[in-house]
């Protein structure tokens, strides 16, 4: 029987850290029958945080998938849930989650409003046009304000943000929440862990503050429908409550417009309107754009997928997750039906693999499936050699879908097996690892004889090594975090001949080239059309001949295999452009793998000529301080040599916006507890790369780092 779409709503919980995302979605679980007793992050039993590290941390580590019912208005409908991590040094989960739902709630703590990660997440979520409703939480914290937050959605995020409820009272005195459309109160009674709900009229005392706010929200919504927009310049009485909701989905969905909740999900005030909200505004998986994709035999050809059952299967893995009884594989399946023991195709490796067993999950809990159709997110064991980003298709008909990009990892560290069993079960432990989380990377250093392992941050790192020492119990080493630098060239260089010429008696090996090489941006690679792969784009621009067309490959590969290598202090080279311009070959002793050759002595020639800096990356910080520790604060990231770039006001609290050296941050939550008696937080995240002082470059060059 063919699934029905429309009841089918997929959607993530993101938000800033301790905006209390989980705490959200553990209600959700309560209210929709999921669970039957409240999961609690502060007491370490929350449902979806349930590895160890989240339970001891407090904190979501990775991303975690459950399925839950939901009856709205007589009619039943599948809730796929994804609750994601806030800290940034996982905002690779968020990343892959926004990448396969079709909408998302952002949770906002009502005190503090838009915070650093609530910005870097809304970026995602826009970069994958992932249509959003906001819930204002914590309406229950003392110094919790409504109209500062929902102001704030508008300013930081510049979001259309359109208010369809109102807290009823705030701190201690909430006691539910105003529906603006219904215009209706609703109690949430404290004795039935607010299961209960009672509708009554709104108290004579809010009725000013709610037509403001209602007269506010239906202004906003006939701007997005022309018809409805007709209808209030006519009669403003003639717009019906259903009309607005109309209209609303509609902007919703194209993001025009964000519609905005509230409550308290710790005292269970306001959840169940947001389930109901999640139906009435977030798409459902047909009312989504359509999946474009290429055809693995011709890049150039679009292929498109209905979001239907009868469509050719084409389905994407967004995680993978080792377990005890074979990997877990995740996957969004867009159109197509998977059924379980078929064969399905890995265009990207040309691999078949085989759906053995489909599974619904809940969180570490699953449920066993004969089939899934499209629009359903499911857990698939005996897929062998497919990871993050890849599609599993119809053998006969196949398509790629579009890849996810992943962060280059910013932080590294040493790590050394205790002894020769821990060698061998750490080679098979850091694959594994790496098939799970796209962000970690590994390499084995020849020179040093030192594993070295990278990531996201020291937080990032720190649960990596936990991991192996405690759940797979391999004795490990750590060395201290170490920065990833990159190397850039200072300037152009034309001209640059490399040559390699070797006789060893009998054929020879020859390969000539002449390269350009100037700065280059990822802007520029994209409006020239290049492939601008590991920040590196080259181009042939030989005109005649003067080198035979199948050895320009070769020249490409030494010259980007040389740029990942590093040239000057062993870092990757970036934001550079290579242009072939001219070589020569011999008819007899020219190989592939004398060009190859050739391309690495040109490009270190001309990195020699162009000279080089080194880049270190830099941190956006956001630091949020009791106003009297503001001068310790700002002193200390000065002496970092970090860039203030704003101070903002939010009561008797400032928030502190700067730019920050990485090599200058380790460490740093510890003494910024120092300097505030404990009261100061943090967050940073990635912000880009930037030419290092010279005197540190060459401090950096001759310590190695």
């Amino acid at each position: 029987m063919a699934t029905d779409l429309t009841n089918i709503r997929n959607i993530g919980i993101c938000a800033h850290i301790d905006a209390g995302k989980t705490t959200v979605t553990e209600r959700i679980l309560f209210y929709t029958g999921k669970n039957y007793k409240l999961g609690e992050v502060h007491e370490g039993t929350a449902t979806m945080d349930f590895l160890q590290e989240e339970q001891e941390r407090g904190i979501t580590i990775q991303s975690a998938a459950t399925t839950c019912p939901w009856t709205h208005k007589g009619r039943e409908y599948k809730i796929n849930l994804i609750d994601t991590p806030g800290h940034v040094d996982f905002t690779i989960e968020v990343e892959r989650s926004l990448r396969v739902l079709d909408g998302a709630v952002a949770v906002f703590d009502g005190k503090e409003g838009v915070e650093a990660q609530s910005e870097t997440v809304w970026r995602q979520a826009d970069r994958y046009r992932v249509p959003r409703m906001c819930f204002i939480n914590k309406m229950d914290k003392m110094g919790a304000d409504f109209d500062y937050s929902f102001k704030s959605i508008k300013k930081r995020l510049g979001a259309n943000a359109i208010a369809v409820q109102i807290p009823w009272g705030s701190g201690d005195d909430l006691k539910g929440i105003i529906d603006l459309l219904g215009m209706k109160a609703y109690r949430f009674e404290p004795d039935s862990s607010g299961a209960v709900v009672t509708e009554m009229e709104i108290p004579a005392e809010e009725m000013e503050r709610v037509q403001k706010w209602r007269h506010d929200l239906v202004e906003s919504a006939v701007t997005l429908d022309d018809e409805l927009m007709g209808a209030y310049l006519e009669d403003e009485a003639s717009v019906s409550v259903e009309g607005i909701k109309k209209a609303l989905r509609k902007g919703t969905i194209t993001r025009e417009c964000y519609p905005v909740f509230c409550g308290s999900a710790l005292k269970n005030i306001g959840v169940q309107r947001l389930l109901d909200g999640v139906i009435d505004y977030l798409p459902n998986p047909e009312e989504v754009p359509e999946m474009v994709g290429t055809d693995p035999r011709d890049p150039e050809k679009k292929l498109v997928r209905d979001h239907s059952d009868e469509a050719p299967f084409s389905a994407l893995v967004f995680k993978v997750v080792s377990d005890t009884h074979g990997d877990l594989t995740y996957m969004r399946i867009y159109s197509g039906k998977l059924i379980k023991g078929t064969r399905t195709l890995n265009p990207g490796n040309n691999k078949r693999e085989i759906a053995s067993r489909i599974f619904e999950m809940h969180a570490k809990d699953r449920k066993a499936l004969d089939e899934a159709g499209a629009g359903n997110i499911v857990a698939v064991v005996g897929i062998k050699d497919s990871i993050t980003g890849d599609t599993l298709c119809d053998p006969d008909q196949p398509v790629i879908l579009e890849r996810m990009t992943f962060p280059e990892p910013v932080i590294s560290m040493s790590i050394e097996p205790k002894t020769a069993d821990d060698k061998r079960k750490l080679s098979e432990a850091l694959v594994t690892i790496r098939r799970e989380d796209p962000s970690f990377r590994s390499e084995y250093n020849e020179e040093t004889g030192q594993t070295i392992i990278s990531g996201m941050g020291e937080l990032h790192l720190e649960i990596i090594k936990n991991k192996l020492v405690r759940d797979m119990k391999i004795g490990v080493e750590v060395g201290r975090p170490r920065v990833s630098y990159r190397e850039a060239i200072a300037g152009p260089a034309k001209n640059i001949r490399g040559k390699f010429v070797k006789q060893t008696g009998g054929r020879g090996q020859f390969g000539d080239c002449t390269i350009n090489i100037m700065p280059f941006t990822k802007e520029e690679a994209e409006a020239a059309k290049l492939n601008f792969k590991d920040n590196i784009a080259f181009e042939n621009k030989i005109v005649g001949g003067s080198v035979p067309k199948e050895y320009i490959p070769s020249i490409e590969y030494g010259v980007r295999q040389t740029a990942v290598g590093g040239i000057t202090a062993g870092y990757p080279l970036i934001n550079v452009k290579v242009e072939l311009i001219d070589g020569s070959y011999h008819p007899v002793d020219s190989s592939q793998v004398a060009f190859e050759q050739a391309g690495r002595l040109a490009l270190r020639e001309a990195v020699a000529k162009a000279g080089s800096v080194l880049l270190e990356p830099i941190m956006k910080v956001v630091v949020t301080t009791p106003e009297e520790y503001m001068g310790n604060v700002t002193g200390d990231l000065s002496s970092r040599r970090g860039m203030i770039l704003d101070q903002e006001d939010k009561g008797m609290i400032k928030e502190i916006t700067a730019e920050v050296p990485l090599s200058e941050l380790f460490g740093y939550t510890t003494v910024l507890r120092g300097l505030s008696q404990g009261r100061a937080a943090n967050s940073m995240e990635f912000h880009e790369y930037r030419a290092m002082p010279a005197n540190l470059q060459k401090e950096v060059i001759a310590t190695g780092g």
